[in-house]
């Protein structure tokens, strides 16, 4: 990073149908796609998945993306999910309690049912660690697949202004409550 170049820090609200990556070989669009107007080099700091929708941080300063995706920070991430069919009580308690997934048991969540409907639930969870698609393998492990999932929140930070695809810079307060956070 040379002395002239400042650092940028990206909020964007990533749509499905797009990698969070800088570059694709298969050629699908990219999370960098999305973001005009902006010369530095930046990256994501962490992933969503190709399906998965929501609040997604880009950066240029590495110390910054450490400070969020290293688990000893444990920065809560909490997601929108619509889960297949009626979740039970029972179930929401094994995605509180932690669920083997892989031969991995996930870490305690925040779980909120939304709204209950046989078709489908949407429940709120946040989680403090981001294995590949740990979501959607907690909630296939309860037998409830997720049909649609976004990212509402980057611990506080959320913007429900923020239309799917666009952008804005963080701001010097997010910022430094990102970089101070302490879990």
């Amino acid at each position: 990073l040379s002395a002239e170049e400042r650092q940028v820090y990206i909020l964007l609200n990533k749509p499905t149908g797009v990698v969070s990556t800088v570059s694709d070989q298969f050629d699908r669009p990219t999370v960098l796609s999305c973001i005009e107007g902006i010369s530095e080099r930046i990256y994501p700091v962490g992933r969503l998945d190709y399906n998965t929708s929501g609040l997604l941080i880009l950066t240029n300063d590495g110390e910054f993306t450490n400070l969020l995706t290293h688990p000893r920070y444990h920065v809560p991430k909490t997601y929108r999910v619509e889960a297949e069919g009626v979740l039970s009580k029972s179930d929401l308690d094994r995605l509180r309690q932690g669920i083997d997934i892989e031969n991995y048991v996930t870490q305690p969540a925040i779980v909120k049912l939304i709204k209950d409907a046989p078709r489908g639930s949407i429940v709120e969870i946040t989680i403090h660690e981001g294995k590949n698609r740990q979501i959607r393998k907690m909630f296939d492990a309860v037998n409830h697949s997720v049909i649609r999932l976004k990212r509402i929140k980057i611990g506080k930070i959320s913007d429900q202004d923020l239309r799917v695809g666009t952008w804005r810079h963080l701001t010097k307060e997010e910022i430094n409550y990102l970089k101070e956070y302490k879990g």
